[in-house]
């Protein structure tokens, strides 16, 4: 798989206001984008922190992905994403190195990009999503 670099850092947050000023403040990061994504049950904010991108996760319920997350752990780092050119290219590869994917083909994420996500089983506990940059 041919990464280009960390897309971003995603962290699972109980409040999501609270959690934009908190990094506003703090490290003076700014807002680029905010979006819902209805299907996975979760709102976001994408930061700009420097020259990094870090997005706030906040459940819309309990039984949702980041929900359960939350319920299980607490708030912290959900996972990480690495972009790419070819997600396409890229899930054949990971696929063909014998990676669990939880995604065989990209759907849509947040932002209208295209993503895919590696089970934390294959990546040493750490969620992984791969995310189209082309």
């Amino acid at each position: 798989m041919q990464v280009r670099g960390i897309h971003h850092l995603g962290i699972a947050v109980a409040d999501l206001d609270e959690a934009v000023e908190t990094w506003e403040r703090l490290f003076g990061a700014r807002v680029e984008h905010r979006d819902s994504l209805e299907s996975q049950g979760v709102d976001a904010v994408s930061l700009l922190v420097g020259g990094s991108r870090i997005e706030l996760l906040a459940a819309t319920g309990e039984d949702t992905p980041v929900g359960r997350f939350l319920a299980r752990r607490g708030p912290g780092m959900h996972h990480v994403a690495l972009a790419t050119d070819d997600i396409n290219g890229a899930l054949r590869d990971l696929d063909a190195a014998g990676a669990q994917l939880i995604d065989h083909i990209p759907r849509r994420g947040l932002y209208g990009l295209e993503v895919a996500f590696v089970h934390p089983d294959a990546v040493h506990g750490v969620l992984t999503e791969v995310v189209s940059t082309d």
